[in-house]
């Protein structure tokens, strides 16, 4: 496994941020339903947005990817669709990403035509049981190996009364609320118990609004009235900073030296805004000048984080909590478990290794303040976001770290090296290769 070495220092600059992967799936989904001629401007081709656009191919829409014209570096994509979905290619490779698999599935059911979803890596045993206990009742033919990849669907999904638990994976309340307004009837969508991870849901809705598509919802978002017979218009339109990724930059300017954040929205639908809450009443100093947020470092003091809205960031939150004075904790996290890696387990494993205190829970971790890290080989666990989590960690160790399986990262920041060194991050390119 190809290993990258990190020299210990002081980061600090100035970065353009990624653009929001989870609503570029939304919109690239949203594109495909449309008839005519979309425009999606900000796209990065990570390995996740890649899996989304080729499955968008696979079910019968022309794809074009350019370079931006108003956003250097990055991509536009102009995606041309009948507006209906028809399998071209009967095999979908979702690659890693969860997110494109548990979208595609209920999408490509607006067809009859047979497909099969294939994955890698850890997805290939991530759980879809929600979707196999109920689409087989609406219509689908649902068939896989042992409750694992491939999965095998034919038939067309049929209107009609869904019942979700809100405590599973927001994915599959997304995934309907983006399929359900293509069918020949109307449906409903109840949430039973909690809902966890609610401004993933918020920002289906928005993406589907912005493309035309109503859905009634009561306030407490558990239940959802869906008109069928909508068609979705087609329209041009950017994606918004991804505050999951600027996380890492919020942590590294907490800990570190200060860090300027360009690109971010400030009424952002996106959950993981409350990244900014987080590091403020850690006790860093956070302002905006204009649309730039600064993040500098002052004495932290620990913290108690409910995961519930915003698991994504627990890796980011774990290494800023780790250098905080006193006890953080972490709660309602155990959906971590099901991600590209077990997160819990590995946030606690890496830590550790760096000398830091850590103590694993079943749904969320007990974290002790140290001073500083120190150097070590960790492990990437092929998880992008323990990578990332790694490397802002190294700005704050006394020796280097090497971290096996940096490359990751490709998943969903496929330029996030560039990016780190750009802040004055110092690679031993020799353990690239």
């Amino acid at each position: 496994m190809p290993s990258l070495r990190i020299e210990p220092r002081k980061l600090s600059g100035r970065i353009f941020i990624q653009p929001s992967k989870s609503m570029a799936h939304r919109l690239i989904l949203c594109a495909l339903l449309a008839r005519g001629t979309s425009m999606i401007d900000n796209i990065v081709l990570s390995d996740d947005i890649r899996a989304t656009l080729g499955a968008c191919e696979a079910l019968g829409a022309s794809v074009r990817i350019e370079d931006s014209r108003c956003f250097s570096g990055r991509k536009r994509v102009v995606m041309t669709s009948s507006g209906e979905i028809s399998a071209v290619r009967h095999e979908i490779d979702c690659y890693e990403s969860g997110t494109t698999a548990r979208f595609i599935i209920p999408v490509s059911r607006l067809s009859a035509d047979p497909v099969t979803l294939i994955g890698r890596g850890r997805l290939v045993k991530r759980p879809f049981d929600v979707y196999k206990n109920i689409l087989p009742g609406k219509g689908v033919r649902y068939e896989d190996e042992d409750g694992k990849m491939p999965i095998r669907l034919s038939g067309r999904l049929q209107p009609g009364e869904y019942e979700l638990r809100g405590d599973v994976s927001s994915q599959f309340i997304s995934g309907l609320l983006i399929a359900l307004p293509f069918l020949e009837g109307d449906s409903i969508i109840r949430i039973t118990g909690p809902l966890e991870s609610r401004p993933y849901v918020e920002m289906t809705l928005d993406a589907l609004k912005q493309f035309g598509i109503s859905v009634e919802q009561s306030d407490d978002l558990r239940l959802f009235r869906i008109p069928g017979r909508q068609q979705a218009e087609a329209c041009s339109l950017a994606v918004e900073g991804d505050w999951s990724q600027a996380a890492f930059f919020c942590v590294l300017g907490a800990i570190s030296d200060e860090v300027a954040i360009e690109g971010l929205s400030r009424s952002s639908l996106q959950g993981d805004r409350v990244i900014l809450d987080f590091v403020q009443a850690m006790g860093a100093n956070t302002r905006w000048e204009q649309d730039t947020l600064l993040i500098k470092p002052e004495k932290l003091k620990s913290i108690e984080v409910d995961a519930s809205q915003c698991p994504d960031l627990v890796p980011a939150v774990a290494v800023a909590a780790a250098l905080c004075e006193g006890r953080s904790m972490i709660t309602n996290a155990k959906r971590l478990r099901l991600k590209e890696s077990d997160r819990l387990r590995a946030v606690c494993s890496e830590i550790n290794k760096l000398g830091g205190h850590v103590e694993e829970m079943e749904d969320g971790l007990v974290i002790y303040g140290v001073e500083r890290f120190r150097g070590a080989r960790v492990d990437g666990w092929n998880d992008h976001r323990i990578v990332m989590s790694l490397a802002i960690a190294s700005s704050c160790c006394d020796g280097p770290v090497e971290i096996d399986g940096f490359e990751a990262v490709s998943k969903s920041y496929p330029e996030f090296w560039d990016d780190f060194k750009s802040l004055g991050g110092r690679l031993d390119e020799q353990h690239m290769g």
